[in-house]
C-alpha cells in the first residue's frame, strides 16, 4: 500500500473532495460512491472513504441492492462493522421516507396512487415477500406503515389477528393492506385474492374497513378496488 492511498481523501485537493463538492455543486453532482463516503466520513490506514464506498457498492453488486439488502446481509456483503452499516442504511430508510412523503404532516390517502406512492420506495427492491398494514384516522390521514408477516403470501402466514392489531393499537379508521411481489409481475394471485377475502370479512366483522389491497412489483403496483377485484371479493 502507497502512502498515497494511505493518506485517503486527505491527499486530494479540497474542493475534489466529496464534502466540498457537496457544498459547492448539491448532492445531485455527486456519485452514489461520493455520497457514501460522505456518510460514512472517513477511511482507514488502507483506504479513503471514496475506496471503502466503491468497495460497499462493489460488495453489495450495485447501487440498487443497497436497497434491497438487510443490515446483516449489507454488512456480511461489503465486510463492514455495525457502524458504518447502520448509517448506510439509516441514510436509505430516510430517503425512502422523505420520498414517500412519510416525514412532517400526516398525508391524506385519496385513491390508490396516494397509498402506492407511499408504499413503493420501501418495498419495490426487497427480495422476498413482505405484508404491510398501512393505517388510516377517520380523515383518510396515513397515521403508520407497519410490516406484519415476512415470507410467501399466504392465508395462514398473514392472520387477520396481526393485521387489525396494527388498525385497533392505533385506534385507527380503515386501513390499505399491501404487499410485494419480488418477480416485479404485480399480478394477483389466487393467494393474494384469498387472504383479502378473509381480511374483508374480518374488517367487517371488527369495525375496521379494508379499503384497499395493493400489490407492488418493481415500479408497478395493482390496487384491488381500482381493477374492481376487491368488490368481488368482498
Amino acid at each position: 500500500m502507497t502512502k498515497e492511498t494511505t493518506k485517503g481523501m486527505k491527499a486530494m485537493p479540497i474542493r475534489e473532495r466529496p464534502t466540498e463538492r457537496l457544498f459547492s455543486l448539491g448532492p445531485a453532482a455527486l456519485s452514489t460512491a461520493e455520497l457514501i463516503a460522505v456518510i460514512i466520513r472517513c477511511g482507514n490506514r488502507h483506504e479513503s472513504a471514496l475506496e471503502a464506498a466503491m468497495r460497499i457498492i462493489s460488495g453489495c453488486g450495485g447501487q440498487e441492492r443497497l436497497a434491497s439488502l438487510d443490515a446483516k446481509e449489507l454488512s456480511r456483503a461489503a465486510r463492514l462493522g455495525k457502524v458504518r452499516t447502520a448509517q448506510i442504511k439509516a441514510a436509505v430508510e430516510l430517503g425512502s421516507r422523505i420520498a414517500s412523503g412519510t416525514i412532517g404532516e400526516r398525508p391524506r390517502i385519496s385513491v390508490a396512487v396516494d397509498a402506492a406512492a407511499m408504499l413503493k420506495p420501501g418495498m419495490r427492491h426487497l427480495r422476498c415477500e413482505e405484508f404491510r398494514v398501512m393505517t388510516l384516522d377517520s380523515k383518510n390521514r396515513m397515521l403508520d406503515i407497519e410490516t406484519v408477516s415476512v415470507g410467501t403470501l399466504t392465508a395462514s402466514l398473514v392472520h387477520p389477528r396481526e393485521v387489525f392489531r396494527a388498525a385497533i393499537v392505533r385506534n385507527s379508521a380503515a386501513l390499505i393492506v399491501a404487499h410485494n411481489h419480488p418477480s416485479g409481475d404485480p399480478t394477483p394471485s389466487r393467494e393474494d385474492m384469498a387472504v383479502t377475502a378473509r381480511l374483508l370479512e374480518a374488517g367487517k366483522l371488527i369495525g375496521i374497513e379494508v379499503l384497499d389491497h395493493i400489490v407492488i412489483g418493481g415500479d408497478s403496483y395493482v390496487s384491488f378496488k381500482e381493477t374492481g377485484i376487491l368488490g368481488k371479493t368482498g
